[in-house]
């Protein structure tokens, strides 16, 4: 029988790789998002290419009245969740604290850190009443070093850190494995978010060096989940060859 993965955010980027990866290693898949033309077109993806089960769960993470709504009618077969990506996040604007916007600081809170909390909250119960299972949370290199204009963006995800920590705790007598997998600059649509759409400036940030994609992501979520029972991968934080820290890259410039 299949094992169950729910990963979060799954319409794009690492989320969807993540999908991808799980899907073609076995997993039957459940994948959450907000934008419903694309869940669907992956969860198409999905069942055909890799003859797996999919069920597509449209809501907006931030909402824990859709969060608790979308668990609690699952029907039993699908609740018995073996793995659970917490990939929903993002990044919007890119300002001193003095003057951002409170609009994308609580949207980066109520995604990252709320959004996180509400369906962690709902799956883990069931994690315990099956006796195992395995939560992994997307963090990132701005979870671990905080960088010029990057404030609210860098707490949510040290919170993240920060409660991944705590959860491996909580949960360790129930046999539930928790890791974080923290990546560096990933050439995903996080760019594009975060400049509100604005692709060019995007664009920029990936200029001169070759960035991390998201299969590498996925590949390193692979890794932790497919390790035998008595290993846990506690932390992995993933860059680019390019790039030292949180804000020193290697760029070559052409001449």
């Amino acid at each position: 029988m299949k094992k169950i993965a729910l990963v979060t955010g799954a319409t794009s980027g690492i989320g969807k790789a993540t999908a991808q990866i799980l899907a073609r290693n076995g997993y039957n898949l459940m994948i959450t998002g907000r934008r419903k033309e694309l869940l669907e077109e992956l969860k198409e993806e999905l069942a055909i290419k890799y003859n797996c089960d999919v069920l597509a769960l449209h809501f907006d993470i931030r909402n824990r009245t859709l969060v608790e709504a979308a668990i609690d009618r699952l029907p039993a077969a699908w609740k018995k969740i073996a793995v659970l990506v917490n990939n929903a996040g993002l990044a919007t604007g890119l300002a001193p604290v003095q003057e951002g916007v409170v609009e994308d600081w609580e949207q980066m809170i109520d995604t990252n850190i709320k959004g996180l909390l509400y369906i962690t909250r709902k799956v883990a119960p069931l994690m315990i009443e099956a006796g195992s299972g395995h939560i992994v949370n997307i963090t990132s290199i701005a979870g671990k070093e905080a960088y010029e204009n990057g404030n609210v963006y860098c707490a949510t995800k040290h919170a993240i850190d920060a409660l991944t920590k705590g959860m491996r705790i909580d949960l360790l007598k129930h046999r539930i494995k928790v890791t974080s997998v923290a990546p560096g600059m990933v050439n995903t649509e996080f760019s594009t978010v975060r400049f509100k759409g604005d692709k060019a400036r995007a664009g920029q940030v990936y200029e001169g060096f070759v960035p991390l994609e998201a299969g590498d992501v996925a590949e390193a979520v692979w890794f932790a989940v497919s390790r035998p029972p008595h290993v846990n991968i506690n932390d992995l934080l993933i860059m680019p060859a390019a790039q030292a820290n949180a804000v020193i890259v290697h760029r070559q410039t052409d001449h």
